[in-house]
């Protein structure tokens, strides 16, 4: 069912009575995202790693592999805290995709080793290496790290980057440069290969916020699959030439599923936030999610005949400052903020549409988050909805008591 009213009064009438505010999951679309996401390779025969930070649920991410099988395999988690917390929740095979040096962090990268647990930690500098490095020693254990490449389009070999700032790690001098270096050091191993492509993968490309810019995005977007393929081989090709082995090679996310999953160098790719498809994850041209994470305000003020507004719902997402990392509020359909307040920590003004439905004080209104798992940081619980009711009530990692970042 699309975002219309019907779709208004069926959320409504299911919600009615309840206390607000309160996020929930629709678990028809949530399943219909995670079959959608496992057909994407289907004729690549690559397997999926699900992106922890995305979803901040246990009980979710334990869900996909169920409900999706096979296709998913493995996890990509945020912080080494969070990767010892999803050991400890029974899962396994864990790839942390962002570094850290800390000796507390270390200490639980030697834990999980020494319980036999399949953990990658990143890296993308000598430096780095060297602290996995005495760890390891220390312990009498060999830590496996993960070499990052910097996937972020250069034109013409020009100081234009188009991309995130992540690894330093942009080419195949680079790469083999760090993998001798490695070698010599004792207690760390690099087992496993990641290159993100964000310009492709969290870069929308049909946005209504920026029309002008979609074409020179798409274009962009075509040139760089070119490069980041052929460049990812390239580099691959060189490190296994030096001596490393892996046992996993990643790239990608949800916004790049297709054409990341058609690289052979390529295992595995990432997704995660299209199992929420926030409201950001809308606009992309070449893969298509169903809205299946939402949050509800109720109405308490109604200060014109046309403007209604919520209490709370200022859940503002992380990056650069832009209208687009608002709220969306999406039922019913045509609700707007106002410019002078938006969405703000203990009221939300909105704008109503001409074909609105009745709205009365204590009514309902649903939003969707710009990202995935950001919202979870809100509240302790997801609602899970299917087949018109709640069939159940899902912690999330701040209902279980954990922050990691």
């Amino acid at each position: 069912m699309p975002l219309n009213n019907n779709k208004y009064l069926y959320y409504k009438k299911i919600l009615t009575g309840l206390r607000f505010p309160l996020a929930f999951i629709d678990l028809d679309a949530f399943d219909a995202n995670i079959s959608y996401i496992a057909s994407t390779q289907v004729k690549t025969g690559k397997t999926i790693r699900i992106a922890s930070k995305s979803l901040r649920c246990i009980e979710l991410i334990k869900r996909i592999f169920s409900v999706g099988g096979a296709a998913f395999k493995g996890i990509m988690a945020f912080t080494v805290e969070e990767a010892g917390f999803l050991i400890k929740n029974g899962l396994d095979n864990i790839l942390i995709a962002y570094p850290s040096v800390q000796p507390s962090d270390m200490e639980a990268l030697v834990k999980m080793k020494k319980a036999k647990k399949k953990v990658y930690h990143m890296i993308d500098s000598i430096d780095q290496l060297k602290v996995m490095s005495m760890a390891g020693q220390n312990a009498n254990v060999v830590l496996d790290a993960c070499i990052d490449i910097d996937m972020s389009y250069r034109p013409f070999d020009s100081s234009i980057h188009l991309g995130v700032r992540r690894s330093p790690i942009h080419n195949v001098g680079d790469a083999v440069s760090l993998a001798r270096e490695s070698m010599n050091l004792p207690g760390v191993a690099i087992t496993a290969f990641m290159g993100y492509e964000a310009q492709i993968a969290g870069l929308p490309d049909a946005s209504p916020y920026s029309r002008a810019l979609n074409p020179v995005v798409r274009f962009i977007k075509k040139r760089s699959i070119n490069d980041i393929a052929m460049r990812r081989a390239e580099i691959v090709k060189a490190l296994k030439g030096v001596g490393l082995k892996f046992d996993l090679i990643n790239g990608g996310g949800s916004g790049s599923l297709k054409s990341t999953g058609a690289e052979d160098v390529v295992t595995e790719v990432a997704a995660g936030s299209g199992f929420y498809d926030p409201h950001l994850f809308g606009y992309y041209k070449d893969v298509h999610f169903e809205p299946a994470a939402f949050f509800g305000l109720q109405v308490v003020r109604r200060p014109t005949d046309r403007i209604i507004t919520c209490h709370g719902g200022g859940y503002v997402a992380s990056g650069s400052v832009s209208r687009d990392k608002q709220p969306l509020p999406v039922l019913p359909p045509g609700l707007h903020t106002l410019s002078t307040e938006g969405a703000g920590e203990v009221q939300t003004p909105l704008v109503l549409p001409q074909d609105c439905p009745p709205i009365k004080l204590g009514d309902p209104v649903f939003f969707q988050h710009a990202k995935a798992g950001e919202l979870c940081e809100r509240f302790n619980e997801l609602l899970l909805i299917s087949k018109g009711e709640i069939v159940g009530r899902a912690d999330t990692y701040r209902g279980q008591g954990m922050a990691f970042l």
